[in-house]
């Protein structure tokens, strides 16, 4: 598509699915007419073999006097000669546009599925942690994958069949009420009932595909987090609970999808009743006309064909009303994620970061569970290596979301370098912060590629130069393929003491302003703790850096340390001051030493 594929972000606000859908191409719209136009020649090619076939009977039975003769041509061979030609030609047209209406309707369709999810996708990375911490993350690529194909296939196969259907209408209906007005009358009388019952059906089914839509995304939502963790499901034998679980959530989706078949499934049997009164009306009404002279045979059959070319397509409404209800149920979901308000920043100040936060009575509290901080002063210069510990829930982590404005404080405020947070650019912040979680998150791809993940154009020297500051060279060249080992998906073919030290090389190569170490060493050997540690001590004054750690080995060099305990801050100083002094710190040492007997 000519837009750029996450422009005019979209919003349902008080709007229908449908116009939504519509807003998605409406920058297309020399291709949509083309596309219709193409859609409704090819209907006009359509129903033309059945003109020709009621002139072909008036030629067989008039002869001289068919409707042919009146164009100069009265030789009933060369009427039928030149009827074949015709007959060639309108294949050969109904052929060519319907290739152009299928190239137009699906590449049109993969367009708006591409913009789409890149919109999409491009708004979920955005979206505050907390959406994360309370949504599926099944539920998200359901969305992302299935609920835009929905849209894709309405667009590839029910817009073109919507059109035809109801070119065919106007087509037909004009040759009937030109031949027959009384007969075109009789014809049309089902139309109304038909209607009425895509109607009703539309009513009825729209319940029934919200939540097949919804079954979808916890079906995805169990598959994925079965997948990631298989080697837990084998470590405890729950091979057979989990397979009995994913069967449970699959029969959901199964009887979800039952209900809406049963309600699209009525459709079509009700449909033909209404289409077979029609037929009839015309078989008989015009027979007998025709057996009493009032109509020629040719216009006859011409009648009882196109009735068939009428109604016999609305049967279709039912496939469409189905692929419509399907699209519009997952563009809901699709408009639902787009209305999550993004968590990123918005603020226009750009300046160089040192690093220096002022946190003032800041309070979060989590409306999905229990944790968060209360009342948290905090001041941390530019260039301090600060740590953060306590017992698990104690809110370590969410202050540290909160200095990386993952999210945002109920209560006072915080700022970096004298102005608060949310004023800075969102560019600058992420180009100036650096994260090293406790579970890290490595990429299928070589050793070099997952360092230069946050500066893709780095030089192979500064890849190396920030192996060496995380203490990573060692291992890596030890590797067959050095730098250029393939680690596989999420790094599996890595320890987690590797995996560890080279997310901490990836942070380090983009020179950030601000390091700030999620647990990084709860679950790495000695030898990688004391990696680490020689490494934060290099860089010690030439960066700030917050410690989250329970491994209080990790913090005993940091500038200062904070003992964090319901939320609180419940002592602060170094770690010769803390272990002097009565109090939580001093437990928590003499117990990771062995000497809990002394707290």
């Amino acid at each position: 598509m000519t837009a750029s594929p996450v422009s005019a972000p979209l919003s349902s606000g008080q709007r229908h699915p449908l116009r939504v859908l519509l807003s998605l191409v409406s920058e297309e719209k020399g291709r949509v007419a083309r596309a219709v136009a193409s859609s409704v020649i090819n209907k006009i090619f359509d129903v033309m073999p059945e003109i020709l076939i009621g002139t072909a009977l008036d030629v067989v039975v008039r002869g001289k006097d068919s409707f042919v003769a009146q164009i100069g041509i009265t030789d009933p061979v060369q009427q039928l000669t030149l009827l074949g030609i015709a007959t060639f030609l309108i294949w050969f047209g109904e052929s060519l546009f319907e290739y152009f209406y299928q190239i137009l309707w699906r590449g049109l369709a993969q367009d708006v599925q591409h913009r789409l999810r890149i919109l999409c996708y491009d708004h979920a990375q955005h979206l505050p942690t907390s959406f994360y911490e309370e949504n599926r993350s099944g539920d998200l690529v359901a969305v992302l994958n299935d609920d835009i194909n929905q849209l894709e296939r309405f667009l590839d196969r029910g817009a073109n069949e919507l059109i035809q259907t109801f070119a065919a209408v106007i087509l037909v209906g004009a040759v009937f009420f030109i031949v027959s007005p009384l007969i075109a009358v009789i014809a049309f009388t089902p139309v109304p009932a038909i209607i009425a019952g895509a109607f009703w059906f539309q009513r009825r089914a729209q319940a029934r595909y919200d939540a097949v839509r919804a079954r979808a995304g916890g079906l995805g939502a169990r598959l994925t987090t079965n997948l990631q963790g298989l080697q837990t499901i084998r470590a405890f034998g729950a091979e057979v609970r989990e397979t009995a679980a994913l069967t449970k959530e699959s029969l959901g989706y199964v009887e979800a999808n039952r209900a809406a078949i049963r309600v699209s499934s009525a459709f079509i049997p009700i449909i033909r009743m209404a289409i077979l009164s029609g037929f009839l009306a015309t078989f008989l009404i015009g027979g007998w006309l025709t057996l009493t002279g009032q109509m020629q045979v040719g216009a006859y059959g011409l009648l009882v064909f196109l009735t068939q070319r009428l109604l016999w397509p609305m049967t279709g409404l039912a496939e469409i009303a189905d692929l419509y209800e399907r699209a519009m149920a997952s563009t809901r979901r699709i408009l639902r994620l787009l209305d999550e308000p993004r968590g990123e920043p918005h603020g226009e100040h750009d300046a160089t970061v040192s690093g220096r936060f002022e946190i003032d009575h800041v309070g979060f509290r989590y409306t999905t569970g229990p944790g968060g901080v209360t009342d948290i002063n905090l001041a941390i210069r530019a260039g301090e290596t600060v740590a953060l510990v306590g017992p698990t829930g104690s809110g370590k982590s969410t202050l540290i979301k909160l200095l990386g404005l993952f999210i945002r404080p109920q209560k006072g405020r915080i700022t970096l370098d004298g102005v608060p947070l949310a004023d800075w650019s969102g560019e600058r912040l992420r180009k100036s912060m650096a994260w090293v979680p406790q579970e890290v998150t490595l990429f299928a791809g070589s050793i070099a590629d997952n360092i230069a993940y946050g500066k893709p154009a780095a030089s192979r020297e500064e890849v190396e130069a920030a192996a060496r500051m995380a203490e990573a060279d060692g291992f890596i060249r030890d590797l067959p393929d050095g730098y250029e080992s393939q680690i596989g998906e999420y790094g599996q073919k890595l320890s987690g003491g590797q995996r560890q030290r080279i997310a901490l090389a990836r942070a380090l190569l983009i020179d950030p302003a601000i390091l700030i170490l999620d647990e990084a060493t709860s679950a790495v050997d000695n030898e990688t703790e004391a990696a680490i540690q020689r490494s934060l001590a290099k860089m010690k004054g030439k960066r700030t850096v917050i410690l989250v750690a329970h491994r209080l080995s990790t913090v005993v060099h940091a500038d200062a340390i904070h003992v964090m305990d319901g939320g609180r801050i419940i002592q602060s100083g170094s770690h010769d001051r803390l272990v002097e002094c009565p109090g939580l710190y001093r437990t928590l040492w003499n117990i990771q030493t062995g000497h809990a007997e002394m707290a």
